[in-house]
């Protein structure tokens, strides 16, 4: 395996805007101001979630940043640093500066949460395609498809060693979602209907074609939805994602059950635990550090085996593009935008179904070389299109294509 392949450095020819981040509470914040620092992009993070304040202080914190840096765009990850109550948004507007986001999580799930959403004066990048069109129809004007990337400056093929507890010939990093859903649940506080049918609506969504659980919920579960929509705006949003992340549960737990018989490493919360305390012959380990310690377990295992959230059905999660980049092999559920990612049996192996997994872990595991192949050639292609240098260099561009 070609581990010394240079990452292709893209280019940027066009004016180079002023980029004012907010706050670096999500992992990928470090990703992209380490990736504008690469490329020269003049720009400042301003760390909100670091400040405890009042409205006034928000206010002269936020002018004076953007008198003294003066950007030319605000931009955030998952809308993190905006105010739900559209503080931020006034003073963006009487300035004229647009606010960008990129999503990286079901947006819908997230903007509901918001008042005084300025569809026209906000640039939204999203990380999965099938909701560039819900998007627009919500009425923002300039909505993009930015798929996630990957940092080759972290991910890469020369790990440390690792503990033996870490090494595995199969292994799942991710989260149960267990507690997640129950948290939600609490939240939402449910109708005694929405409780008695919200099993069979999460499970029913694991396997419909519709993107959200509101689609599907209005084609199958009119009734249900209706008892949903009399809620509270925050209680029905959280009785929403309880749905996404039951279903996320389900399946995660059927995926894992299709590998179990190859005594798999499961690395996530203590939900797993839970969950399988009564199947035999697996492994648990606590959550592992994104930054520290995953690059090098990614290492550590002949197969890392991947089971997408049901936040997204059509969209690739951050392990398709992190694993491959630090030379390792990956065998990932099916998405329908992965295609346009990589090339398949080449560059990326899938199963389209539960049942397929089994024969694709025999297969792959009895032969190293083939493993070794498609590890090489999904970390070529990494390298040459997925990194964040190449997602800011993309952004940047629609950026001055959307403002000018």
């Amino acid at each position: 395996m070609d581990q010394n392949i240079v990452p292709n450095q893209p280019k940027f020819r066009g004016k180079m805007p002023r980029v004012l981040l907010l706050t670096s509470q999500y992992f990928i914040m470090g990703e992209l101001v380490a990736a504008m620092e690469r490329l020269g992009v003049p720009h400042r993070l301003l760390d909100l979630a670091a400040k405890e304040m009042d409205l006034q202080q928000f206010v002269e914190l936020m002018t004076t940043t953007l008198a003294e840096f003066k950007p030319d765009v605000v931009l955030t990850v998952n809308h993190l640093g905006v105010d739900r109550e559209g503080v931020l948004m006034s003073i963006l507007n009487q300035l004229k500066v647009p606010l960008a986001s990129w999503f990286v999580d079901n947006p819908h799930l997230i903007l509901d949460a918001y008042n005084n959403l300025d569809a026209g004066r906000t640039i939204l990048f999203t990380w999965d395609a099938d909701t560039v069109e819900s998007l627009a129809d919500r009425g923002f004007e300039a909505v993009h498809h930015l798929p996630l990337g990957t940092d080759p400056h972290r991910f890469r093929p020369e790990g440390r060693p690792v503990d033996d507890a870490l090494r595995a010939r199969v292994s799942f990093v991710g989260n149960s979602m267990k507690k997640k859903t129950e948290l939600r649940f609490v939240a939402a506080r449910p109708s005694f209907l929405m409780v008695e049918k919200g099993f069979d609506i999460a499970e029913g969504f694991v396997e419909a074609e519709d993107h959200t659980v509101r689609e599907y919920m209005r084609r199958e579960w009119p009734q249900v939805l209706s008892d949903m929509d009399r809620l509270p705006r925050e209680r029905a949003l959280a009785f929403e994602t309880y749905l996404t992340w039951l279903a996320t549960c389900l399946y995660r737990r059927e995926c894992i059950m299709r590998i179990m018989p190859y005594e798999p490493l499961l690395v996530g919360d203590d939900g797993w635990t839970e969950l399988f305390k009564r199947v035999k012959g697996w492994r648990y380990h606590r959550e592992l550090a994104y930054y520290d310690e995953l690059p090098d377990f990614y290492l550590a295992s002949d197969i890392n085996f991947n089971c997408t959230s049901k936040q997204m059905k059509g969209a690739c999660n951050q392990r398709v593009f992190d694993v491959p980049c630090c030379g390792a092999f990956l065998l990932t559920d099916h998405r329908d935008q992965i295609e346009d990612l990589f090339e398949p049996g080449r560059e990326v192996v899938f199963y389209k179904d539960m049942d397929e997994i089994p024969a694709l872990m025999d297969k792959y595991l009895n032969d190293a070389e083939a493993r070794q192949r498609v590890a090489a050639a999904a970390r070529k292609r990494v390298l040459a299109e997925h990194t964040y240098d190449h997602r800011v260099c993309a952004m940047l561009e629609l950026l001055n294509q959307t403002i000018g």
